[in-house]
């Protein structure tokens, strides 16, 4: 997935998305911040987020997304909205 640009609009998506960093330690990687956004992100956020981010960069998130991060009901619809059917298992940790 490519870099996504720190710009004021999505630095302020960033705070929200993850009010526990800074901005530009969220966007460090891309496909987590993702992650974040697909569980946290209001419709306006995410409709900043998609001008940066394509459909192919969107699979790429889906595909590596951390496990723990977003919930079923977040995975079921973006992988619903990228045209995933049947929808793939949620990543899980592994232990050990």
């Amino acid at each position: 997935m490519k870099p996504i640009p720190l710009t004021v609009e999505i630095e302020e998506v960033a705070r929200h998305v993850l009010w526990f960093e800074s901005p530009r330690e969220a966007l460090a990687d891309p496909v987590r911040f993702m992650a974040y956004a697909m569980r946290y992100a209001t419709h306006e956020d995410m409709q900043i987020i998609r001008r940066y981010v394509s459909d192919d960069d969107f699979r790429d998130a889906l595909d590596n997304a951390p496990p723990g991060i977003v919930d079923g009901r977040s995975w079921a619809y973006w992988n619903s909205k990228m045209g995933r059917d049947p929808v793939p298992p949620l990543p899980q940790r592994t232990f050990g």
